[in-house]
């Protein structure tokens, strides 16, 4: 297994590909947090901010101006934990918590961003916007075909600043091409639409820095998450059920995205909802009728299925 992958539900993008035993390959913050010292400090979202001259500043700080957006400094489990707009100088002082900051509110294309690196400069990149859904869920996120010129100079530029010496996965989210996280890892949840031998080319990456990678036949693709409402424990839907999903048309991978032995409670996820599934789709017309489906594997009342 050549990929350090906490969540079994994504294994199967890794399995039977060759990978020296002593190459580790993060796809969890915690791990990359530990095993890259010199550079975890890109998990301090204050710091991330000001590198960029973003208007910011600890709890305790008042803004200039409103409305701002706060959320922890660190968080490693995602999902959007801890995160709101504050709208006012009374909502400063009702929603204080320590260990959280506010930056400025961006607006514009919400844009995930996978980047390889080689010693500090991006040498590939490939984009991926979500249509945000309710309280820090997404209804989709499309894995784009196109480059973005404009954006991908600006990362470009901020790793060859900040990264030097680093060569491996990085993955950015960007407000209006602002960087409002960095990570050093990649977005696992769709590595397997980015292309035939792009898992093989990443463990090139970490056992030998270099990259090599033929990506002349990238195409669109979507990922599709099913939530369903919190204060639920819900069961797997039946191998013979998963097995059906996974044979409609262009349909690439299934997750089951929850444990059934915990506490749902248990599970970081976003106010807005329980993450029970992704869909990967090459079309998205497919993908949203696998979701469909899948849909009908879990209690009707529950499940929020986006318009």
């Amino acid at each position: 297994m050549p990929v350090c992958e906490r969540d079994p539900w994504r294994l199967q993008y890794f399995e039977g590909i060759d990978c020296p035993e002593d190459v580790l390959i993060p796809t969890d913050d915690p791990d990359s947090w530990l095993w890259y010292p010199h550079h975890r400090w890109v998990y301090d979202k204050l710091r991330v901010a000001q590198s960029q001259g973003l208007a910011c500043g600890p709890h305790g700080v008042t803004p200039d101006t409103f409305p701002v957006f706060s959320k922890p400094i660190m968080n490693l489990k995602g999902m959007g934990i801890g995160s709101r707009v504050i709208a006012s100088a009374a909502d400063v002082d009702r929603y204080y918590q320590p260990g959280h900051f506010w930056m400025e509110l961006l607006r514009g294309r919400h844009v995930s961003t996978d980047c390889a690196v080689c010693d500090g400069r991006a040498v590939w990149t490939r984009h991926a916007t979500g249509e945000a859904g309710n309280d820090g869920t997404f209804k989709l996120w499309t894995i784009h075909a196109e480059a973005d010129a404009e954006l991908e100079a600006y990362l470009a530029g901020w790793i060859e600043s900040h990264m030097a010496g680093y060569t491996g996965m990085m993955n950015f989210e960007t407000i209006g091409g602002r960087i409002i996280e960095a990570h050093l890892r990649f977005a696992d949840q769709w590595c397997d639409l980015y292309g035939q031998g792009w898992v093989e080319a990443l463990v090139r990456l970490y056992a030998k820095g270099v990259w090599d990678f033929d990506d002349s036949q990238r195409s669109e693709a979507y990922s599709l998450p099913l939530f369903a409402r919190h204060g639920e424990r819900f069961r797997h839907p039946t191998p013979a059920s998963q097995a059906k999903l996974r044979a409609m048309p262009h349909v690439a991978s299934l997750q089951i995205t929850f444990h059934e032995d915990k506490d749902p409670a248990q599970h970081p996820m976003p106010p807005g909802g329980f993450r029970l599934g992704i869909v990967n789709a090459t079309d998205l017309a497919a993908g949203l009728a696998a979701r469909r489906e899948l849909a009908k594997c879990f209690p009707a009342g529950s499940v929020i299925l986006p318009d």
